[in-house]
């Protein structure tokens, strides 16, 4: 059985093993391709799976991923107790599907290495399609279906009692990269001291989603939230160029960690009396606001450092003015279209 590892220095993650030979090269592949969130996750995901099958990397059949699949779906709290977001009882699809694609992932490796004994991919991308005429090679039916669901958001109200629960001018600097610049968690967590132009009220985002850089222009509110973190609460012998840092406790000076940016804004969401306030949501929120305030989806992209204008697409269902305005104006044109006397009739 693939038992998890995690070897840390310096308060970061160095390695990740399982404990079998052809796992453990993939995650060093992995590794060198990927983030630590998604380089854990792969890990984690591999473990569940062979977990479940308990076979051998090379003799694992499609008949072992569906096996697999039945098992994540089954009912986890009793049959009648569901998710309202997609009615299910097992584990949400967006889970499933991403543990299929760790695995698929490892298989695709193992394949093109042509020394593990696999020579296919048990995992399908998807099933033949079964429509009348369907042509062979065009789509087909997805092993999981995973439900587009629109982000939550925060409301202005709420923004402003979550700000107000944070403690610190770090933790308030923190959300507005966040709430204001639509930073990603693990990029305000990478910033670097030399990565803050004041003068230009620009971030640089060296390290973003799939290794894009990208300069971002951020409220002057962030830069007076960090003005005054790094004049009176940032520690003067920080060896680290990372600009948020542990400000008490033993690690006091050392970057500060993504478990620890969920504790502090866990904390300010219940001081605040709010029910959600995630990261992500920031995030959201912050891309929601600025396209009902009129800016451009391609800037948006540009802001959010989307790879795909389809990702930033969403923020039109969410900017429900931006909705409203066109459903009225196009409304408008087809009552005045209507309205308008039929050449001949007089009417």
């Amino acid at each position: 059985m693939p038992c998890l590892v995690r070897s840390a220095a310096d308060g970061e993650i160095r390695k990740i093993t399982l404990g079998h030979p052809l796992l453990d090269d993939y995650l060093v592949f992995v590794a060198a391709r990927a983030r630590t969130n998604t380089w854990l996750a792969v890990a984690y995901d591999l473990k569940v799976f062979f977990e479940v099958v308990g076979k051998e990397p090379a003799v694992v059949t499609a008949a072992d991923v569906f096996a697999f699949l039945s098992a994540q779906r089954a009912p986890r709290r009793g049959e009648r107790v569901v998710r309202l977001e997609d009615g299910e009882a097992g584990l949400a699809a967006r889970t499933i599907a991403r543990r299929l694609s760790s695995v698929r992932g490892l298989y695709g490796y193992l394949c093109a290495r042509e020394d593990t004994g696999v020579r296919r991919n048990p995992v399908p991308a998807s099933l033949a399609a079964r429509r009348p005429g369907a042509r062979r090679g065009r789509g087909g039916m997805p092993l999981i279906r995973t439900p587009r669901t629109l982000p939550r958001v925060l409301a202005p109200a709420e923004v402003d009692a979550l700000r107000a629960a944070l403690r610190t001018h770090r933790d308030q600097a923190m959300v507005d990269a966040m709430v204001l610049g639509g930073l990603r968690r693990c990029e305000v967590l990478g910033l670097r001291l030399e990565d803050l132009s004041a003068g230009e009220r620009r971030l640089f985002v060296a390290e973003g989603k799939g290794g894009r850089q990208r300069l971002v222009p951020v409220s002057a509110r962030f830069f007076a939230a960090v003005g005054a973190y790094l004049e009176s609460e940032r520690p003067a012998a920080c060896a680290t160029r990372q600009v948020f840092v542990v400000l008490k406790g033993a690690r006091r000076g050392e970057p500060l960690s993504a478990a620890g940016l969920d504790e502090i804004l866990g904390g300010a969401r219940s001081r605040a009396g709010l029910e959600r306030a995630s990261c992500h949501q920031l995030r959201h929120t912050c891309f929601t606001r600025l396209r009902e305030a009129g800016m451009a989806l391609e800037a948006i992209q540009a802001q959010a450092g989307h790879a795909s204008i389809e990702s930033t697409r969403l923020y039109l269902h969410l900017a429900s003015g931006w909705l409203e305005q066109e459903y009225l104006r196009a409304a408008e044109a087809i009552e005045a279209q209507a309205a308008r006397p039929v050449e001949g009739t007089g009417r």
